[in-house]
């Protein structure tokens, strides 16, 4: 039975190369390791073998039209982060936003982010 898109969750590593696909858009498997080995230490192979998985996942699409593949995220970054938050919100908080706000807002939020956070709530209000 086919899965939908949306119901397909990226693990931690696939959001560490999702990540750099948002950032520097289509690239080889070596440009992806090369941007994810600024960071952390990555074996080629094992990014290969992660966008594998991310292409049978449906994470990422893949050109195959030349002899290096390129793969570009399959979704925009905005997508994915809606998509693990709505799955989050259902999961750990009962359904309820405000417990996830309530709960990310704490000693560590900075008075930017907090003025930022009201300056959208007054802009939704309108």
């Amino acid at each position: 039975m086919a899965r939908d898109k949306s119901s397909i969750k990226p693990t931690e590593a696939e959001l560490t190369l999702l990540n750099v696909l948002w950032k520097i858009g289509p690239a080889t498997v070596r440009q992806i390791h090369e941007a994810v080995s600024e960071t952390q230490k990555t074996g080629y192979t094992t990014v290969l073998k992660i966008l594998q998985i991310m292409h049978e996942k449906t994470l990422v699409i893949r050109d195959e039209s030349n002899r290096a593949h390129v793969y570009a995220a399959a979704n925009s970054e905005t997508q994915t982060q809606s998509s693990l938050i709505k799955d989050l919100i259902s999961k750990a908080f009962g359904g309820s936003t405000s417990k996830l706000v309530m709960r990310a807002l704490n000693e560590s939020t900075s008075k930017q982010e907090i003025e930022d956070i009201r300056q959208l709530l007054d802009n939704l209000d309108k």
